[in-house]
């Protein structure tokens, strides 16, 4: 089977990646990209295509899918990070002298 073939995926599986990648698109990431990050998506929740039948396939893990909004990088600036950092060093030394 060639690279980028979809014909072992199930009818779910490709409902699923077209509805990911028009997240994605929605969110403003090139077509192309959209379309590579959904099926990566898709192969990361059911391990890759599943042959259709009752029965005949694994159940998929939403991991990805609670990973969301919490993946990559923080929400705080920069400056805020900074300044918590500054905090909690000057409550952890006062609390060390008294």
């Amino acid at each position: 089977m060639p690279r980028g073939e979809k014909s072992s995926y199930t009818d779910k599986q490709k409902r699923k990646a077209a509805h990911i990648e028009e997240g994605y698109e929605k969110r403003g990431v090139a077509k192309k990209e959209a379309e590579s990050r959904a099926w990566a998506t898709v192969n990361n929740e059911s391990g890759g295509g599943n042959r259709s039948g009752s029965g005949r396939s694994k159940a998929d893990s939403h991991e990805s899918a609670r990973k969301g909004g919490r993946k990559g990088g923080s929400s705080q600036s920069q400056a805020d990070r900074s300044a918590a950092a500054r905090k909690g060093w000057e409550t952890r030394r006062r609390r060390a002298q008294g």
